[in-house]
């Protein structure tokens, strides 16, 4: 399956003669595109809470009505991939850096192929963007993908509120529909009892660039790479490294080691409950498989939470989540801190200290079955409330971090674990042929 667009991570690699190619969420917008049938979003609309809190604004975007879990992000630049995040899905997404749009919507920089909160809430919307590159504004790129957004609010005010009591569910809309918003808020159920890992990740198996050397014509190990709502930044990383297959999170275990031989796992961030007993309890079993086989496995995020779960700990809701390029982590080996790009709503449990910093709900997966086997320490801790953000599994070639390495946005301070990845990986191929030899 191939389709024209503008995300082609194996493109111009060494042995690769056909890269694959997917849509990037920006691809709409380009010239010669059909226009949008959605319909344009004008005039005043309002931001309701579950608590009663009620923000007027000025509607932009699809004209549709957006329902769901109110997060905010605290990024300054990077709405472009924040928006195209598939980690946002099932939520309403607030920005609180004041201004959105100021250098537009760029080709080939989204982070997958579609917009994925059900509504943007801003403070102020720049509808005349300034940027050599620019293609269109963020109205334009919500408007295509059919989702709403609202302008003109007290995004700080939302903050607070949010910071204080926790995520909460919301829905806004034209302002005449007022009435018909609060029933329908009345009766809204959380988008975590929802398979939104299934919404957001691919159905089917595809190597993004078969064939793919070294410099030297040496072929690259083959890493699946389990789309729970992978971010597209994470396969340019990994195909700068490997021979990637991009797959389902359900995919079969025994599949991936007889029809692909692979060489490693990887499992990817995404939205949600990672204790649903969808497409996530799916990717969990073939963590826990992957690691007890002895591959180097690694994951990110929502895989984080899956491997902590697949090793017998809890994962529950966090009061407000980790969103944003400014969260501090602490290497308890190293004691060295790094400043990493977040964007998640639930965390792993410590195993001594128990579930810190939890929703007011109480949400949490309830007791769980270590079904691979081996203990796990914790090497990660985020510096601001002590949650656990990696996990090392012993006596296995396995990790897993709650952050992105990736950033997009971001800063990098955290981008060398892949090349861990890759280490585990080369030490695991060369005992590996050793033992062949022998």
């Amino acid at each position: 399956m191939t389709v024209t667009g503008g995300f082609t991570p194996g493109s111009g690699q060494h042995g690769v003669s056909k890269a694959f190619i997917a849509r990037d969420a920006a691809d709409l917008l380009l010239p010669g595109t059909p226009s949008s049938n959605h319909s344009e979003a004008k005039g005043r609309g309002v931001l309701l809470l579950a608590d009663g809190s009620r923000f007027e604004g000025d509607l932009f975007g699809a004209a549709t009505i957006a329902e769901g879990e109110l997060v905010f992000t605290t990024n300054m630049t990077g709405y472009q991939e924040s928006l195209t995040d598939p980690s946002f899905a099932g939520q309403v997404l607030t920005f609180t850096w004041p201004l959105l749009g100021n250098y537009g919507i760029l080709p080939g920089i989204s982070e997958s192929a579609g917009v994925w909160p059900r509504g943007v809430v801003c403070r102020e919307l720049m509808l005349e963007p300034d940027h050599r590159d620019c293609i269109g504004t963020v109205h334009d790129l919500l408007l295509a993908h059919g989702v709403p957004g609202i302008s003109g609010v007290d995004t700080r005010a939302i903050t607070r509120r949010v910071r204080e009591y926790g995520v909460i569910l919301s829905i806004f809309g034209p302002l005449d529909r007022e009435e018909e918003m609060l029933k329908t808020l009345g009766n809204m159920k959380s988008p975590d009892i929802e398979d939104l890992a299934d919404e957001v990740s691919r159905n089917d198996a595809v190597l993004l660039n078969e064939g793919a050397t070294d410099s030297e014509g040496n072929p690259l190990p083959r890493v699946a790479a389990l789309d729970c709502g992978i971010k597209y930044n994470i396969l340019r990383e990994l195909c700068a490294r490997f021979e990637v297959l991009w797959c389902p999170p359900e995919m079969d275990w025994d599949e991936l080691q007889t029809v692909y031989n692979i060489d490693a796992l990887f499992c990817s961030n995404g939205p949600g409950d990672p204790a649903h007993p969808g497409k996530a309890t799916s990717a969990r079993h073939t963590l826990a498989k992957a690691t007890k086989s002895g591959i180097p496995v690694m994951g990110i995020c929502l895989g984080h939470q899956l491997m902590g779960l697949a090793s017998g700990l809890r994962t529950y809701k966090l009061r407000y989540g980790h969103r944003g390029g400014n969260q501090p982590v602490l290497d308890l080996q190293t004691q060295k801190v790094s400043i990493t790009s977040q964007n998640h709503g639930f965390a792993v449990e410590d195993p001594v200290q128990g579930m810190l910093a939890p929703h007011p709900s109480g949400a949490n997966s309830g007791d769980v079955e270590n079904l691979h086997g081996c203990d796990v320490e914790v090497r990660y801790v985020n510096a601001n409330d002590r949650t656990v953000e990696g996990l090392d599994v012993k006596g296995r070639p396995a990790f897993t971090i709650q952050f992105h390495p990736e950033a997009c946005p971001g800063p990098h301070d955290a981008s060398p674990l892949f090349d861990r990845f890759a280490d585990l990986i080369t030490q695991h191929l060369e005992v590996k042929a050793n033992a062949k030899t022998r």
